[in-house]
């Protein structure tokens, strides 16, 4: 069981994510509507994985990447983000990520991206 901050601007989509992640066992640690908060809430809670997406206010999910892995370079990141952004997913494997779902996702995918980054 992992202990996960779900990063998305979308509130109804940190819902579905929450709900899939404790169907299979994880616990929702946090959440974080952008990446400034994303990078404050890394620092409380220190999750097993981040689940965070690209496109968002104030802080891209790329940026709060490279902070969160400057300030813990173990941090576990997977981003989640739509089609057609292959060129910040790619920008985010360099910064650092483990993995990416691309949205919309099936519940089975996440789940296996959470489960192979945590047994990484």
């Amino acid at each position: 069981m992992a202990r996960i901050l779900v990063v998305d601007d979308a509130v109804f989509m940190r819902m579905t994510i929450k709900k899939m992640l404790e169907a299979n066992g994880h616990s929702v640690a946090g959440e974080a509507g952008n990446g400034v908060e994303a990078v404050k809430k890394y620092m409380e809670i220190k999750p097993d994985v981040v689940l965070l997406d690209i496109t968002m206010p104030e802080m891209n999910g790329v940026d709060a990447l490279k902070r969160i892995k400057e300030a813990d370079a173990k941090a576990k990141v997977i981003i989640c983000s739509a089609m057609g952004q292959q060129a910040m997913v790619a920008q985010a494997i360099q910064s650092g990520a483990k993995d990416f779902v691309v949205k919309p996702f099936e519940e089975s995918r996440l789940v296996a991206a959470v489960n192979r980054v945590m047994a990484s």
